[in-house]
């Protein structure tokens, strides 16, 4: 059996404004703070010798491929962004950005927030705009009903109970 995998799906380039600046405060805590940090401290390591048992040399330069692959990452997802600024007119209906209150056959409420790709966060209720429970939410309207199949074959309800933008 192989390693090849297919291609993931292209996700979405949409991102919310705090998104955006979160992404690109990264982007230049990484290049202007962290990278000098992790260069010094691998140079520093050189200069102890021996650098194939230099364990301190070795985990550097492996510290130091992370940070290039994100900041290579981030650079070239950063040029594809659209940044979504404006409420839509609609407010009592699902657009990106919003936050929906869903309450479900035992009247459990869960609040989810649509993002873009590179903002999910679980502990937050941030999902993406590409998951398929987002999928089903937006352009619904305040009171509909979906029906959402999750992966492990079980079958949802949820009822819209809010919806509202920051």
């Amino acid at each position: 059996m192989g390693r090849w995998r297919p291609p993931a799906e292209k996700s979405s380039p949409y991102i919310t404004k705090e998104g955006y600046e979160r992404l690109n405060a990264e982007l230049k805590h990484l290049w202007k703070v962290r990278r000098p940090e992790v260069t010094q401290a691998l140079k520093e390591a050189a200069a102890e010798g021996d650098r194939s048992e230099n364990a301190e040399y070795i985990y550097r330069k492996k510290e130091l491929r992370e940070i290039d692959r994100r900041v290579r990452y981030l650079a070239k997802r950063m040029d594809h962004f659209k940044v979504v600024e404006h409420l839509p007119e609609q407010r009592d209906t699902v657009f990106f950005g919003a936050w929906v209150t869903l309450v479900d056959e035992e009247d459990n409420e869960i609040e989810y927030r649509i993002v873009g790709a590179d903002e999910i966060n679980p502990k937050l209720g941030y999902i993406s705009v590409d998951a398929p429970l987002s999928r089903k939410l937006l352009k619904r309207q305040l009171g509909e009903e979906i029906e959402h199949n999750t992966p492990d074959g079980r079958t949802l309800w949820y009822e819209i109970l809010a919806i509202r933008y920051e």
